[in-house]
């Protein structure tokens, strides 16, 4: 099985040549779902959206896609209190926390942005606890995805203002409920990091997967467009899973690997 996480594409400022290499690369890949984590447009407009839009129904699989912050309308202020998720929903539907369950995978969306907060990503007592009971009907076979916008784990020491509020409860308890994954985006920086149980080391263990920007001019230093491609397999009851980091080549005007992380699962269940 494979997922394909595409996280920050900001229609708007994306760049034609790397539209046209992704969509090579998921033709090539044949993924079975795309994860689109947010930050889908640059400023939320309808001509964004609808660019995003077109670009989806190139795509040969299913998607499921939560918003960013910046697919809450900036300027129009009474879009954005009114009716923050109109343009959004219009393209990828009314459900802002979408789920996708198989007999190999269950991938639920989490809606981490707040119309109150300009950046910041939140999580509430009501989400964290909704994700739980989820996790817990999980089957032993199936991968444990967490999708949402925003980080909770940082390494670079600029990003911790960027982390999601509420991480600190939320984050533990999801491991302890059978978390394997939670994959975001955000700050344009591609990365996996184990996350830990209310134990922490000594405990059960997550992954997080941060995704840079697939396609914007938006880039974060010298770091190129990027997304990840996740792997998970189940050979005689053991769990196989991986993340490659593809970026993308301006000289080859294509996606290549540059860096594969295997994760340990753990299953007590």
């Amino acid at each position: 099985m494979k997922l394909l996480q595409i996280s920050d594409p900001h229609f708007g400022t994306e760049q034609l040549p790397v539209v046209t290499a992704l969509l090579e690369f998921v033709k090539a890949q044949a993924p079975d779902l795309v994860l689109l984590s947010g930050d889908i447009t640059q400023r939320a407009r309808r001509n964004q959206f609808a660019a995003a839009g077109r670009f989806v129904k190139q795509l040969p699989c299913p998607v499921l896609a939560v918003p960013g912050n910046h697919d809450i309308p900036l300027y129009n202020l009474a879009a954005r209190f009114i009716n923050p998720y109109g343009n959004f929903q219009r393209v990828f539907g009314s459900n802002l926390e979408p789920e996708f369950e198989t007999d190999e995978v269950l991938v639920i969306g989490i809606n981490s942005t707040r119309a109150s907060r300009h950046k910041n990503g939140e999580v509430s007592p009501e989400q964290v606890a909704r994700v739980i009971q989820r996790l817990r009907q999980a089957k032993p076979e199936q991968l444990r995805v967490i999708m949402q916008h925003h980080p909770v784990k940082a390494v670079a020491e600029s990003d911790t203002a960027n982390l999601l509020i509420g991480r600190e409860h939320a984050v533990p308890a999801w491991v302890d409920a059978g978390l394997d994954l939670l994959v975001g985006g955000h700050i344009h920086l591609p990365y996996v990091w184990p996350i830990y149980g209310q134990a922490g080391e000594t405990g059960r263990k997550g992954w997080t997967a941060q995704a840079g920007t697939a396609l914007s001019s938006r880039v974060r230093g010298d770091i190129p467009n990027s997304v990840n491609l996740i792997s998970h397999s189940l050979d005689n009851g053991k769990h196989q899973c991986a993340v490659e980091r593809w970026d993308y080549s301006s000289q080859a005007q294509a996606f290549a690997q540059v860096l594969v992380t295997d994760l340990e699962l753990c299953r007590d269940s």
